[in-house]
């Protein structure tokens, strides 16, 4: 269990970018959603032990993480949203390189280890392949294979498919789901349908501020009967959203298809919509849950 206590951040420049934070999160996927600037990447960073905070407390089982930072990292696999690599290096040599930093010093338990990641991470057979010619996609999976060196108790990713294409993304959801099966991932993001495809559990954070932390499944079953869609012409958007509680527009057809959150129905015209986690997450992000 990772318990993050009250955890406080303001930047030299003013920005508070934790404000307050609270999670619990236990063994499995735990999806982080917000939006760009909501304070996603400086959680992760503090976790990461990579900059410590103003407040707060973080507890991983009995570990006083801001207070033994060497063991933290020693439990920790880290793939940031930005990670650079040598370009001229293959897969097998870096991987190789890495886990010598992480402490695997025997050779026979190292090979093993690279072995066993590459496979992993189906990139075996581009093992001998530079990095600077594998697409965004197969880096993401070096970076996932980096990260799971020395067995990590815990794996943070941050942003982690962003810019793959659609093959790409559903291969990398793949191996989300197979290492989450035994160990904590918390996979940061601001794509919805990421959380929704993977995640047991999700909070949505916001201006440094937790909004809510609970199943995305639980989270979608209580907005039945408070979503509402409609379809408008063009010509009548303008206004609404200061009539209704506007979940998201959507041009079809050369139709705007508005979706509404409310107790009751609306308006004429408004028909109830199966609720799902963009309806949550934009709900909660616009301050219509509070």
């Amino acid at each position: 269990m990772l318990t993050i206590s009250n955890l406080k951040k303001t930047y030299p420049n003013g920005v508070k970018a934790l404000n307050g934070v609270n999670l619990k999160i236990g063994k499995g996927m735990f999806g982080l959603l917000g939006p760009n600037g909501a304070g996603k990447s400086s959680l992760m960073r503090t976790i990461a032990t990579l900059q410590d905070p103003d407040e707060g407390a973080i507890v991983f089982n009995d570990l006083n993480v801001l207070g033994d930072k060497e063991k933290m990292r020693s439990m920790l696999g880290y793939l940031p949203q930005e990670f650079g690599v040598y370009p001229t290096s293959s897969a097998e040599d870096l991987l190789n390189h890495l886990a010598i930093l992480k402490g695997l010093t025997d050779v026979r338990v190292r090979k093993e280890t690279v072995d066993r990641l590459l496979e992993l991470t189906n990139l075996s057979k581009h093992r001998k392949k530079n990095l600077g010619g594998y697409s965004g996609g197969m880096k993401q999976r070096f970076g996932i294979a980096q990260a799971l060196l020395a067995h990590p108790k815990i794996i943070i990713v941050d942003e982690p498919t962003a810019g793959l294409d659609p093959d790409e993304r559903d291969r990398f959801h793949n191996l989300l789901s197979q290492i989450g099966e035994n160990v904590t991932v918390i996979l940061s993001t601001h794509i919805v349908s990421d959380v929704s495809d993977l995640c047991q559990d999700m909070a949505i954070i916001n201006n440094g501020r937790v909004l809510v932390q609970q199943s995305p499944l639980l989270a979608i079953e209580k907005m039945k009967g408070k979503v509402w869609q409609k379809i408008f012409d063009k010509s009548e958007v303008e206004g609404c959203s200061s009539k209704y509680k506007v979940i998201s527009m959507r041009l079809t057809h050369g139709k705007v298809m508005m979706r509404v959150y409310g107790e009751t129905l609306p308006d004429n015209g408004f028909v109830s919509a199966t609720p799902d986690l963009e309806d949550v997450y934009f709900a909660h992000i616009r301050s219509y849950i509070q």
